[in-house]
This record gives C-alpha cells, sequence and structure tokens, in this order.
C-alpha cells in the first residue's frame, strides 16, 4: 500500500505540486489570520474576507477587502508580515531554507519543485541560488526598515510605531506585496520625495529578479582578474526591459496628465508623481495618490504596465518583462523577414519564443474572459473592472475602489487571478500535463494559410 501511495505520489508533476502547496498555504495563512489574537475586537471579518486576503498575502498582491490597519492587531500585522515573506520568496525556496538550517539534506524532488518555484531551467545550483536569494532578500528588507524607521521617528510618537511602520513599508516594498498599515497607501507622503525614493528602491530590487541580484554581486566580487565577467542574456533582457519600461513609463504618464492631473502642480511634483507610479504600478500597488484621479487613457496606460508585470524569477506576477520583450523583438524580426532572433550577440532558442508567445495568448484570453464575466456579475465601470483584472494577474494590487463590493463570484475570480499571476502562468498551464513520454511518430505535415 505504501509502496503505492509512493507510485502515485511520483507521478504528480512539479507543477501540480507546487500548485497544491501554493493552495495548502493560502488555506493555512487564512486560518492563522482568522485567529482571535490577530484581529481588533468588532473589525468585520468574513470567510471570503479570510481567503481573499491570506490569497491577497501568499501572492504579494496587495488587493484586500478590508483595511488592514483597522482590522489587525500588531500581532496580526507580524502575522501577515510573515505570509508576505513566504510569498515573496516562495513556498518552495522559503521552506526548504528552513529545512537546509536544521541541517536535513535536499532531494531531487524538492529540486524539482524549487526550480518550477522560481522559474530555473537547470537543477544545478538551486541550493546556493536558494540560499543567496534569502539572504540578500532579508538583508534589503532589514536596511530599508532601520532606515525608514529611522526616518518615521520624526513622525510617529514613539520608537516602536516608527520602526513597526519602517519593517513593514520594507517588506511590503521589497515584496512587492502593496499592504499597508498607514490607511492610505503612501498618500501621507505625497510630498516626501526620501520616503517614495526608498520605496521605489526597495520595489525594483524586488521585482528586477532574484537571479539579476546574485549576478550584479558576482561582478562586485569577481576575484579572477584575467577572466571576463560576462552577464547572462537573461540578465541582459530583462534588466533592459524593465528599466526601458519604467523609463517609458514615466514619459507617458508625464505627457497624458500635463494638462490634466498635473496642471498647476511643481515640475518636480509631477516628476515623482510620474516615476513613483510608474515603478509600483508594475507590480507592487502603493499609490501616492487617488488613482481615480487621473484621466481614462492613463489608467488603461497603467493597466498595460500591471499586465506586463515584473521580471521571471521575481516578487511579482504578470506575463513578466521576458515575454514582453520576446514578443516585440519576435514581431520585430519577423517584419524583417528573420526567423531567428539575435539580441546582445546570443540567438535566442525557438522553444523560448514559442514559450513567450503562449504565455502571452493565454494571458490575454485569460484576462478577456475575466473582464467578460465581470461585466455580468458586476455594477461596476468597464475601466474599473479592466484595472481590477490586471492588479490581480500582475500582483500589483492596486485598485479603483471596488475590490470590497465585489460579489463572491468576482472575488473569486480575482483570488484565481492572483494565484495564476504569482506562480506564473506558464506553470499553470503545465498543470494540466503529465509525466508521459512524447509519441515517437509524426503525420505528414501541411500547410495552412494564415492572414
Amino acid at each position: 500500500m505504501k509502496q503505492l501511495k509512493k507510485q502515485k505520489l511520483t507521478k504528480i508533476t512539479p507543477f501540480r505540486m507546487l500548485v497544491t502547496y501554493y493552495v495548502i498555504t493560502v488555506a493555512l495563512s487564512a486560518i492563522a489570520l482568522s485567529l482571535p489574537f490577530a484581529r481588533k475586537p468588532g473589525a468585520e471579518w468574513s470567510v471570503m474576507d479570510a481567503i481573499f486576503t491570506a490569497a491577497s498575502a501568499v501572492s504579494v498582491t496587495g488587493l484586500t477587502t478590508v483595511n488592514i490597519v483597522d482590522t489587525f492587531t500588531t500581532p496580526g500585522i507580524f502575522l501577515l508580515m510573515g505570509v508576505l515573506q513566504i510569498g515573496g520568496i516562495g513556498i518552495m525556496s522559503i521552506s526548504t531554507f528552513f529545512w537546509l538550517l536544521i541541517g536535513k539534506k535536499v532531494g531531487l524532488r524538492q529540486r524539482k519543485l524549487i526550480r518550477t518555484d522560481q522559474n530555473q531551467i537547470n537543477l544545478s545550483g538551486l541550493v546556493a541560488l536558494l540560499k543567496q536569494i534569502v539572504y540578500i532578500i532579508f538583508i534589503i528588507e532589514l536596511i530599508g526598515a532601520f532606515v525608514l524607521g529611522t526616518y518615521f521617528l520624526r513622525i510617529y510618537p514613539d520608537w516602536q510605531d516608527a520602526y513597526l511602520q519602517g519593517l513593514f513599508a520594507s517588506i511590503s516594498a521589497t515584496t512587492n506585496a502593496g499592504f499597508d498599515i498607514t490607511g492610505n497607501s503612501l498618500i501621507p507622503f505625497t510630498h516626501d520625495y526620501f520616503v517614495q525614493f526608498v520605496t521605489m528602491v526597495l520595489i525594483i530590487l524586488g521585482a528586477i529578479g532574484f537571479p539579476v541580484w546574485i549576478e550584479v554581486k558576482n561582478f562586485l566580487f569577481h576575484k579572477e582578474e584575467n577572466i571576463r565577467f560576462r552577464f547572462t542574456l537573461f540578465t541582459k533582457i530583462t534588466t533592459t526591459t524593465y528599466f526601458l519600461l519604467l523609463g517609458v513609463g514615466t514619459i507617458v504618464i508625464l505627457l497624458i496628465e500635463f494638462d490634466g492631473y498635473f496642471a498647476g502642480k511643481t515640475w518636480h511634483e509631477a516628476l515623482f508623481y510620474s516615476l513613483f507610479q510608474s515603478t509600483s504600478m508594475r507590480s507592487a500597488g502603493l499609490l501616492t495618490l487617488d488613482i481615480n484621479q487621473f484621466s481614462p487613457s492613463t489608467v488603461l496606460f497603467l493597466s498595460t504596465l500591471m499586465f506586463i508585470g515584473a521580471s521571471p524569477s521575481s516578487v511579482g506576477g504578470g506575463i513578466r518583462t521576458t515575454t514582453f520583450a520576446l514578443n516585440i523583438l519576435f514581431l520585430f524580426h519577423f517584419a524583417r523577414g528573420r526567423s531567428d532572433i539575435k539580441v546582445f550577440k546570443r540567438e535566442i532558442h525557438h522553444q523560448d519564443v514559442v514559450k513567450s508567445l503562449v504565455v502571452l495568448m493565454l494571458a490575454v484570453i485569460l484576462g478577456g474572459l475575466s473582464i467578460f464575466i465581470l461585466t455580468l456579475t458586476e455594477e461596476a465601470s468597464l475601466l474599473s473592472i479592466i484595472f481590477e483584472v490586471a492588479s490581480a494577474f500582475g500582483t500589483c494590487g492596486a485598485s479603483m475602489g471596488i475590490t470590497a463590493d465585489l460579489s463572491t463570484i468576482g472575488k473569486s475570480l480575482l483570488i484565481l487571478l492572483m494565484f495564476i499571476g504569482r506562480i506564473g502562468i506558464l506553470s499553470f498551464l503545465l498543470t494540466m500535463s503529465n509525466n508521459e513520454d512524447a509519441p515517437n511518430f509524426h503525420y505528414p505535415k501541411e500547410r495552412v494559410i494564415i492572414g
């Protein structure tokens, strides 16, 4: 009997196992956040609120049906920060890290799950990668907490509140979670450029991708003088795309709202509004203004940024920067009559191009279907529904204020979108595959008219 169970377990693909672990984590987090010590007396809290908040925290999205500061006690806030850490670093990564701390070895199956969780290609070096990810993210969060907490001493009445705010803000920004305990996101710091700058740095460090951090660290501490350090193609593509989108996003927001929301504001106010929203709206969801004040054109543009999301192997969601880059490169090369894609003196593997096209196509279908369903079940405007869907899928967490008023169907759909956005649309698609060998035969090929 035990042997039979073991055989059945080994037949479960890593993708299905990973999804199972995430579902279990959401369930346990919902139960933990519902414990009496975690919530303030009299705070409104339902089963759906528990599931939605837990799913949002595990997926580091930030959409919530309740006000965090009015709902949770200080122990509850610390519990929420713990869930954000699990979601940000990755369930398999954080669990394996503690597994290593107690001296246990990591087996092949665990390595496969880590590879799936972190969107890696190879099994080699995963444990070393995992250790570096955990250490680096903890160091960044602690530095951010110290800097922000010390700065907040001038704002909050006692040091406990100041450093609690600093710690939560640091973890929320680094994990791109978008939760806040100010009660009003970062709007209280609209004119505080220091807080905005530190927050943007933390958001970028979390969203640009764990492998990028490690390569930069290896570059800075490269000791072999006679051997030139070479960044991987992944790092070159993802960093170039990330900062291009950040720059283009800033300029587009500035131009659209120049005679709108920014009319009458100083140049530095308009610049920081645009820069912060371009940085945050990719995956973090923290805001320095009321998003409803923007024009419909800006809201749609921000929805596009959220749909693209952050980089692979990061804390963010969406289709990811490399998917967007490969699709743009494919269109450019195809229009020039070339089937191969060359960039940075390297040629992109054909299978990666196919994967990027599949991810984009499925994401568009999923997003379009979700928008259609919500227009049937909700009373909200089409613009706010599009924004909400993009925010959930991109694990961004920004909202035009309709989240709490959604129906059970609407909230359930957003939970699914947050879930898919976190684990990755490709991983979600591959949960339908089996551990079966590909057929060893082919039918005759025939051309089909396209376009």
